[in-house]
């Protein structure tokens, strides 16, 4: 990898808020052919970028998809290109048996590989008309587990606000099938640990700063008003 594709690559993956508040100005669109190609791709989003405001911000939209997720699978592609026996399989196959991954990029493709399919899922659990609660098959797993879907909530934001530094907050299911709050803490995925992930927060500051700053609280509460429940029943039920 030349110095000025791992230098783009660098600016790109910058996690603080401080580092991204200035991307737009430093031209990296214009790098954009610098970055390694491969398998993986960033998928668009399904909705428009201000189409999650007020609750999120069509800038952070902007930065956090085509900056901060461009930023995992470029790297993703990358680490993978000396590898072609790996090429053929998914993002989320690597993730689950990362001791198959070569170690020289085994961190690589968690930290990667994981931003990559947690985004993913990101992306497609959010809407404009999102809100309300679940329904069906997840509605009522959540009701049986947590007691009420007020009380999941709450352990959710909880896991999420306890995410020391960058993570994630998650709602998974075991290989028992029953449903867990938990979270992650970087970029690593629930799939690592045998879990299936039905929904997913970031909590990364690049996910809400410019908007929230220091208040994630706020942000975790405003976030619930934008979560696809209809996307993340479907999830469930084919699990």
């Amino acid at each position: 990898m030349s110095l000025k594709r791992r230098h783009v690559l660098l600016l790109l993956g910058a996690g603080t808020a401080g580092t991204f508040l200035g991307m737009e100005s430093l031209g990296l669109e214009a790098l954009a052919a610098e970055l390694p190609q491969g398998p993986f791709t960033v998928p668009p989003l399904p909705y428009a970028y201000n189409a999650l405001e007020p609750h999120i911000d069509e800038r952070t939209m902007r930065i956090h998809h085509d900056k901060h997720h461009a930023a995992y699978v470029a790297t993703l592609n990358g680490a993978i290109a000396r590898f072609p026996d790996l090429k053929g399989k998914s993002a989320e196959d690597l993730l689950k048996d990362l001791q198959a991954v070569p170690q020289e990029i085994r961190t690589t493709v968690r930290n990667h590989g994981g931003g990559h399919v947690n985004h993913t899922l990101f992306w497609s659990s959010m809407g404009p008309d999102g809100g309300g609660e679940p329904q069906g098959e997840l509605g009522q797993a959540i009701k049986k587990q947590f007691g009420s879907f007020d009380s999941f909530k709450q352990q959710f934001n909880q896991a999420g606000m306890k995410c020391f530094g960058s993570g994630w907050a998650w709602l998974v299911q075991d290989a028992q099938g029953q449903l867990k709050v938990m979270s992650t803490a970087n970029q690593d995925s629930p799939l690592s640990e045998g879990l299936t992930p039905i929904l997913g927060n970031d909590v990364w500051e690049h996910a809400y700063y410019l908007k929230y700053q220091n208040r994630r609280a706020d942000y975790l509460t405003a976030w619930w008003n934008v979560v696809n429940w209809a996307v993340v029943d479907r999830r469930f039920a084919s699990t």
